[in-house]
């Protein structure tokens, strides 16, 4: 494992402070692997840094020295996205103490977050502004915006509202040689040049680290209503959102289809989840 030499072990404490430069085992090992446990790597320190200015000046550092940098938020994903290689070479650039509002405008229905701030927090900020952010995922409390932007993260109500990238008006960035891109407008009708924003949503932090986003907020919904449908065929799940996509318009904000296989493996990993309508081929 490639190890952190004193020289630039120094000059990253500098920058973020040495308690946010980690270094020992047990300290970065959670930084280390996926949430599956599926992927590993290693990495020379796991890096903290609180604001986007902190941001800039590690990626400048690690571009002059050549050191190779991961950005992790939540470390949730299942694909190992946000987890280093087994060279050791890497510096892990976790953004968790990233995690403020920088502003909520109610007239113009936006919030503008920094990337470390977890979903579930914005929902939160939302709904305590009188408004609705309606990004949503299992992982919603754990995981962050910065990985929600970086991956173009659906949820379950993609229909209505859209992916990550339909809910972002504005992005401030850190690109590769530390230079920092702010595009942070709140602006919706804007149809000025080219939509740069767009090229970072999902490039899941190759081109770019997201450090801070303005997101679209919405009216609270006033009535929700969910069912259970149990379908024979995948085509009949498909002819069924025709259905009630006629039916309802944009009012449908998800349709979920779930395998009875997928059902029954959930069952019996929790055998206290409801049972309703046993023994169909799918679900929605």
């Amino acid at each position: 494992m490639g190890e952190l030499d004193a020289t630039v072990h120094a000059r990253l404490a500098s920058i973020v402070g040495d308690t946010n430069v980690l270094t020992a085992a047990a300290e970065t090992e959670p930084y280390l692997v996926d949430w599956r446990g599926s992927f590993r790597g290693r990495a020379r320190a796991v890096v903290r840094p609180g604001n986007t200015a902190e941001v800039a000046a590690v990626v400048r550092f690690c571009a002059d020295v050549g050191t190779p940098v991961v950005p992790q938020g939540g470390n949730t994903g299942l694909c190992g996205g946000a987890t280093p290689d087994a060279t050791g070479d890497e510096i892990v650039l976790a953004l968790g103490r990233m995690n403020r509002v920088r502003d909520i405008d109610p007239a113009n229905a936006t919030i503008t977050v920094e990337a470390g701030m977890p979903l579930a927090t914005v929902q939160e900020h939302a709904a305590a502004a009188g408004l609705y952010f309606p990004l949503s995922l299992a992982s919603e409390g754990s995981c962050t915006i910065g990985g929600n932007l970086s991956t173009n993260a659906g949820g379950t109500a993609v229909l209505r509202f859209g992916n990550a990238r339909d809910l972002t008006l504005g992005l401030e960035i850190v690109l590769a040689d530390g230079r920092v891109w702010n595009g942070l407008r709140g602006l919706r009708k804007d149809n000025t040049g080219y939509d740069l924003k767009q090229l970072f949503i999902g490039a899941e932090g190759t081109l770019g680290i997201a450090t801070a986003a303005v997101l679209k907020l919405f009216p609270v919904p006033r009535t929700q209503v969910t069912a259970l449908v149990a379908l024979a065929s995948v085509n009949a799940a498909v002819a069924l959102l025709g259905r009630l996509q006629s039916a309802l318009s944009d009012r449908l904000t998800g349709f979920e289809l779930v395998s009875g296989v997928a059902l029954a493996l959930s069952r019996k990993l929790d055998p206290a989840l409801p049972a309703p309508m046993p023994g169909h081929a799918w679900y929605v």
